[in-house]
């Protein structure tokens, strides 16, 4: 269902998250769930929208220097 949702949603719509300190994700389940981790919703996103982590890590850091008017070292 949520993989789904993630298909629907435009790359330049998207943004990442953690839900920390909650829901860790695999293969951290059942732990405290850590920012650090946000790779591997990274990784599950790009896997569900067929591109690479580097396009998905590209644009949603984009995305979020757009959102809240940042500007970022080059990843």
């Amino acid at each position: 269902q949520y993989d789904d949702v993630v298909k629907n949603i435009p790359l330049d719509k998207l943004l990442l998250e953690t839900d920390a300190p909650y829901l860790a994700p695999v293969p951290h389940r059942g732990q405290r769930n850590e920012s650090i981790y946000l790779k591997f919703i990274a990784e599950k996103i790009s896997k569900i929208k067929g591109e690479t982590v580097k396009r998905i890590a590209e644009q949603t850091k984009k995305n979020t220097e757009q959102l809240f008017d940042l500007q970022w070292a080059s990843l």
